[in-house]
């Protein structure tokens, strides 16, 4: 897989013009024209750059993952370093907007390089752009804008600081607007959480668990074509509680089901569960339940 270290390197892969700063490039359509198109395809790749990326599609739908998007509102999309991206032919259009990059490199030695990484959005798949209100465009533009003006501009000793606190209000808007897409989209996170649960429940009835081990949270969030940071958002802004709770909640579930079976042991309820080690299932069975695996056994008896 091809690896661009540097900006220009991958600026120059995708046909686009060098940058004004070794770390830093803005294109910005203005409202009028339109961007730069990069290569119609690529295998994938990867670079060590943030990009920050406003498209505003102008015709037609464009499906993203499993979901049809109405793109008469635009999609700010957010991609972290050494995010492997690939893209084909398929889909053709036409695009305005912006797009800001940035090596990693550029921040170091500021706050906003700790406080970047804990913004869930960069580990977002791109089914989960963030769509912006007309007025909500309005705002991230002006901030671009601002960028632009401090990387077009003879740059001086305040330049950096400048962008870079410009930056850091993008990113706190762009927090607040994933804040009110959450709440917006309940029907989507209803039928995420639907989801999320008939995966757990298919995987437990298989039978695969003593075999294959309980399974992991990015194994089921790639069955249902969703990043694992952002399955983990919705559900706990749907039901309060992580997606490691609700995979808790099924075990025990399925836990109490298999301890009323008198004839199993503690050790083989666990190993059917896709434990490995006995001891792992009887802490968190008692630090979900008040009471251990026997305990329970035995309450169950005395009813």
């Amino acid at each position: 897989m091809q690896h661009f270290r540097t900006l220009a390197s991958y600026l120059d892969y995708l046909g686009l013009p060098r940058p004004e700063h070794p770390m830093l490039s803005v294109f910005n359509s203005k409202g009028n024209g339109y961007l730069p198109c990069p290569r119609e395809s690529s295998p994938p790749i990867i670079n060590d750059c943030y990009t920050i990326s406003f498209k505003k599609y102008i015709e037609g739908d464009l499906n993203y993952g499993r979901t049809k998007y109405d793109f008469t509102n635009g999609a700010l999309i957010f991609i972290a370093p050494r995010q492997v991206l690939q893209w084909d032919n398929s889909v053709v259009f036409e695009q305005k907007g912006f797009s800001l990059n940035f090596h990693e490199d550029f921040l170091k030695g500021t706050e906003l390089a700790l406080r970047i990484k804990k913004y869930g959005f960069f580990s977002y798949s791109v089914n989960e752009a963030l769509h912006l209100s007309p007025k909500e465009e309005k705002q991230i533009e002006s901030i671009v804008e601002n960028i632009e003006i401090e990387y077009q501009n003879n740059q001086d000793v305040f330049s950096k600081e400048i962008i870079i606190s410009q930056l850091d209000t993008l990113l706190k808007y762009a927090n607040r607007f994933y804040e009110r897409q959450f709440l917006n989209r309940k029907e989507l996170s209803s039928d995420l959480l639907e989801s999320f649960n008939q995966h757990l429940s298919e995987h437990f009835d298989s039978g695969q668990l003593r075999e294959k081990g309980i399974p992991s949270l990015e194994f089921i969030a790639n069955i249902m074509s969703v990043s694992q940071r952002y399955l983990s958002d919705t559900l706990k802004k749907e039901t309060g509680k992580t997606t490691t709770e609700h995979l808790h909640l099924h075990l025990i579930n399925e836990a109490k089901n298999i301890l009323l079976q008198p004839n199993k042991s503690i050790s083989e309820v666990a190993y059917e569960l896709g434990f490995e080690y006995p001891q792992y299932f009887s802490r968190l069975f008692k630090k979900k339940e008040g009471i251990s695996p026997t305990e329970y056994r035995e309450l169950y008896k005395m009813n």
